[in-house]
């Protein structure tokens, strides 16, 4: 692909940006971020750099760049451009991007995370309300009433974004992916929104000799397959699922090398020990970049999962990518904007970790397909992360979204409730081919009809918490003590198929078989996230047989 040519000099100094973003040594991805996409900036365009209040500044950054404290960020006609995460190292560049508008890179589509640490966790109930009330209005409003009384849920974490305030305020909004800006567009579909591509340069390829000192550091045989999982550990990536599949029998000989931070609510040595493969899964924790380098040579092949998402594109991953180092992924939100042939991808749900490790193994034992999945995954990174290329897409949507005027917030239109925040789950179930006589040890097809007869929309099963799945119970008594049986136990539940709004009914066919004797069949709906029709009030079908 031919790149266009760097701009005119003449022209290189025609847009002004002041970037406000975490810089090392604070120790986040977009830090690293910003300094490698800035030499590349500072070529097209007047760029200085604005020190966030309460951060540290490293020595060598300072005497490099240019630096302003954040009362003199957009001075002068200057545009502000913002580096926003999830965290609370943007609580400040929050509050003044909503002060003073400019141009957002949204590096996590979702913000609730940021959100509660600034409210929440520090005890403020009612900007926590507020907020939500404002973004998304009555569902909003619902799912902050339980934390005034002390319940606190995560389902709503990867539900309720939170973004539309910041980003109706601005000139216009930067994302990584196209799956990212369909989602923002959802919910702020009057935004002017660009995908640009995250600089990422390649890398050389991992040395031998690096590889072996590290797996000597961790104590990891020579030989071994070596999997790894790079970046901040927290539930999201998934690694507790990777042990799991590690104790399948198709890798009983594969090591695992985990390597960041792990969330305090994360416990992997646990789960390591829980699954018999604690001698197998080394924690390093964070790394300083010149032993990171060698840890990552070490892998064979690496896993990048996620499930649920803030919407952020992993520089970790490009990072993996740009070594050559061949990468397994989800087949989930963002991940489908990278072509198939540049990493692999394992579907989430039930039989998740049968797919991780049947994957794992075949390419294992496919070393040309392993190189080739790594080469192919560099090639792409070089092709679309180029950094000089980067920052001419960068440049060339800030320079257009400089002329807009800056928004104007408003509260989110009235919407319905959903499944995920409302706390009944008013509905009729119909069950049509159940009815006697029924032979013993006949199959039938079901048909079960659902209605919604409340106020809130019943999410579809696919939509993850807040979805709405049935649990399809065939029960009998096992033996001749009374025990009962399930005999539908381990079974995928169905899954509501579809949206459904107030006063809409959607049918699902189930095939059961009757047992041997009597048996007592009953479908009771879940949202997923939150609790079973029984405890939300809802309806739930029986029948003896």
């Amino acid at each position: 692909m031919t790149r266009p040519p760097p701009a005119p000099a003449a022209t290189r100094r025609d847009l002004a940006l002041d970037l406000v973003s975490p810089l090392p040594p604070v120790r986040t991805g977009i830090a690293d971020y910003t300094i490698d996409l800035l030499p590349e900036l500072a070529k097209l365009c007047d760029v200085r750099l604005v020190r966030v209040d309460g951060q540290e500044v490293s020595a060598e950054i300072a005497l490099r760049w240019k630096t302003v404290s954040m009362e003199a960020a957009g001075e002068g006609g200057r545009v502000p451009f913002y580096q926003m995460g999830n965290n609370l190292h943007h609580e400040r560049i929050l509050e003044l991007a909503l002060a003073r508008p400019g141009i957002v890179t949204l590096h996590d589509l979702f913000l609730h995370h940021l959100l509660v640490e600034r409210t929440l966790a520090r005890g403020e109930i009612e900007p926590y309300r507020e907020w939500l009330a404002f973004d998304h209005g009555i569902g909003g409003a619902a799912v902050a009433e339980p934390p005034r009384w002390g319940a606190y849920g995560s389902a709503c974490l990867f539900a309720l974004p939170c973004n539309a305030r910041l980003a109706r305020s601005q000139r216009g909004i930067l994302v990584h992916s196209r799956w990212a800006r369909e989602q923002l567009l959802e919910e702020a579909p009057d935004v002017d929104v660009r995908v640009v591509p995250m600089p990422m340069p390649v890398e050389p390829a991992p040395d031998r000799a690096r590889s072996v000192e590290a797996r000597r550091r961790w104590s990891i045989p020579e030989a071994a397959p070596v999997l790894g999982s790079f970046g901040f550990q927290t539930p999201i990536k998934r690694t507790d699922v990777v042990i799991a599949a590690l104790a399948r029998h198709a890798l009983r000989d594969v090591h695992l090398l985990v390597v960041g931070p792990v969330a305090r609510e994360l416990d992997l040595e646990a789960a390591a020990r829980e699954h018999g493969v604690a001698d197998r899964v080394h924690v390093t924790g964070f790394l300083e970049r010149e032993v990171l380098a060698g840890a990552m040579a070490a892998a064979d092949l690496c896993v990048n999962l996620r499930y649920p998402t803030a919407g952020e594109t992993s520089a970790s991953l490009l990072r993996l990518l740009a070594m050559g180092i061949p990468t397994l992924v989800s087949e989930y939100a963002q991940f489908v904007d990278l072509p198939r042939d540049c990493a692999a991808r394992v579907p989430l749900g039930d039989g998740e970790v049968e797919a991780i490790a049947a994957t794992v193994r075949a390419l294992l034992d496919d070393r040309g397909a392993l190189a080739t999945l790594g080469e192919r995954g560099r090639d792409h990174v070089r092709r679309e992360h180029d950094p000089a290329h980067a920052a001419r897409r960068i440049v060339e949507a800030c320079r257009e979204l400089a002329h807009n005027p800056p928004g104007t917030p408003r509260a989110a239109a009235p919407r319905p409730p959903t499944t995920l925040t409302w706390g009944r789950l008013e509905g009729e179930l119909q069950v049509e081919g159940a009815e006697p006589p029924w032979p013993e040890g006949t199959l039938r097809r079901l048909v079960l009809r659902a209605r919604n007869s409340g106020r809130a929309r019943w999410l579809a099963g696919d939509r993850g918490d807040g979805g709405v799945t049935f649990e399809v119970r065939l029960v009998t008594e096992d033996g001749g003590e009374g025990a009962e049986r399930d005999l539908l136990a381990g079974r995928p539940w169905p899954a509501l198929p579809v949206d459904l709004e107030p006063g809409d009914e959607a049918t699902i066919e189930l095939l059961v078989r009757r047992p041997l004797g009597g048996a007592r069949l009953r479908i009771e709906p879940h949202v997923l996230g939150v609790a079973g029709a029984s405890a939300l009030h809802g309806p739930v079908w029986e029948r003896e047989l």
